[in-house]
């Protein structure tokens, strides 16, 4: 079970995840450990622009860096992730039985079984 985000984590971590080039950066990593350098080589942009996107990330919990003798590599933190998809996945679950419960109530209008409230009244 992954520890439950609070809404300024969960704000960090999608801010974080909101850039094309942090999501990137998340699935290379995915791949194991890596050093800015390894990471920064598919952008079109610096190492410096790439350390920044690095530290956004690692600022929002999703990852983490290491020290391996002169290097510092980076990881993915998974439960990071496990906690933000445990918030997607209760979101989810609530609105599917918003939606099923909205998709019953419309078959039961469609097919005449619901209790006309106009006829259950007293009028004279």
């Amino acid at each position: 079970m992954t520890a439950t985000l609070s809404d300024d984590d969960l704000d960090a971590m999608f801010a974080a995840l909101a850039d094309p080039t942090r999501r990137s950066i998340v699935a290379q990593l995915t791949g194991g450990e890596a050093t800015v350098n390894e990471l920064a080589e598919p952008f079109a942009m610096s190492v410096q622009a790439v350390s920044k996107h690095i530290q956004v990330l690692e600022r929002a919990g999703l990852i983490s860096r290491g020290r391996h003798r002169q290097t510092r590599p980076c990881r993915l933190e998974a439960g990071a992730l496990g906690a933000a998809t445990d918030w997607i996945d209760g979101q989810r679950r609530v609105w599917t039985e918003r939606l099923d419960r909205l998709d019953e109530h419309l078959n039961e209008l469609r097919n005449g079984s619901h209790t006309d409230r106009r006829n259950d009244r007293n009028d004279p």
